[in-house]
């Protein structure tokens, strides 16, 4: 626990996972002396009910001075609001933990997912940015570290399918606007969140598509995960896909491992992994599926089979990515809080 009560910004409150975290904060271990909501100037003027405080709590528009006197600060929403806020919340003397993927490469800056890389907070004490796994790595990299160390991995070749959520409140909004607009017999008005209509289609398109025809997000999650298994040079293919799902992140993997690992050596492995739950009985029809990840923070793994032709393990991994942000950032925060 902190020496002192502290306080605590979140950043993006009126967004999907800063809603999330406002949801977790009253089970947190986080002793507060004070709350500040902030989002852009759109939000400005609006409140939110916080459970515990007693009363709804107004949400300010970023701005100059708006970390003073800020202990922790909870970065939730769009990279592009981090990449120019962050910055200024460190010189105003306050230490920072992003879920947005704007600092996530950067080699300077510490990347966190607490079931597989809780060191990363090692050495720091200060004004800092901690940042904070997420999207396809951070559903990933509980399910492969344990898998690595019991035979080592040579390559990862996994289809993210990513629900609409991912792309923020206007991800759901425009899928359920969309679905019943078809349903209606009318064709969806063009523009959104997504390049494409979302609703009964697939869109193999999740971020901007950068060299070599891979998207920035799916070369970003292919670094990440490298990163979070400490593992700089391993063969990593990730094709990202928007699916008409509003949330739940799921994840067809298949693993090359540098030794022969059978099917039940693989499942004992995961059934002794933090934060990931075995979900693998196929006479049941018992698998992974998003709607079992709602408001869970741990991963779901089945669908675990082997193709020994190419050494290689195949299975379908879910999780509820906005929970699991959250939870990851709030378990940051109360672990730095404690240096504080």
């Amino acid at each position: 626990m902190p020496s002192r009560p502290v306080t605590l910004a979140v950043v993006g409150a009126t967004g999907l996972v800063g809603r999330a975290v406002l949801e977790l904060l009253p089970d947190s271990d986080l002793d507060l002396s004070e709350l500040r909501l902030l989002a852009s100037e759109r939000s400005r003027e609006a409140r939110i009910e916080v459970e515990g405080e007693g009363e709804e709590l107004p949400v300010a528009a970023l701005s100059a001075g708006a970390f003073r006197g800020v202990d922790l600060a909870l970065f939730l929403g769009p990279a592009e609001v981090a990449r120019q806020w962050a910055p200024r919340a460190v010189a105003e003397g306050c230490r920072v933990v992003d879920a947005s993927r704007a600092f996530r490469g950067d080699p300077a800056v510490p990347l966190l997912e607490p079931t597989v890389s809780p060191a990363a907070l090692e050495g720091l004490g200060g004004p800092g940015i901690v940042a904070v796994a997420g999207g396809p790595a951070a559903a990933l990299a509980p399910v492969l570290l344990p898998l690595s160390r019991a035979a080592g991995l040579e390559r990862v070749v996994a289809t993210a399918l990513c629900p609409a959520a991912g792309a923020g409140t206007r991800g759901p909004e425009q899928l359920e606007r969309e679905a019943q607009e078809l349903m209606n017999g009318r064709e969806p008005e063009e523009g959104g969140a997504f390049p494409h209509r979302l609703a009964f289609n697939l869109v193999p398109q999740v971020g901007s598509f950068v060299e070599g025809g891979r998207t920035d997000e799916e070369a970003a999650a292919s670094e990440d995960l490298r990163r979070l298994l400490s593992a700089p040079s391993l063969e990593v293919a990730i094709t990202a896909v928007r699916v008409p799902v509003f949330y739940g992140l799921a994840v067809a993997v298949q693993v090359v491992t540098a030794r022969v690992l059978d099917v039940e050596a693989a499942r004992a492995a995961l059934r002794e992994a933090p934060g990931l739950k075995l979900v693998d009985d196929l006479a049941e029809r018992v698998y992974p599926m998003p709607m079992l990840t709602a408001n869970d923070q741990a991963v779901l793994a089945g669908r675990l089979r082997s193709d020994p032709a190419a050494r290689a393990l195949d299975l379908f991994v879910t999780a509820d990515e906005l929970h699991r942000v959250a939870a990851a950032a709030l378990w940051t925060a109360e672990r730095w809080a404690e240096r504080i």
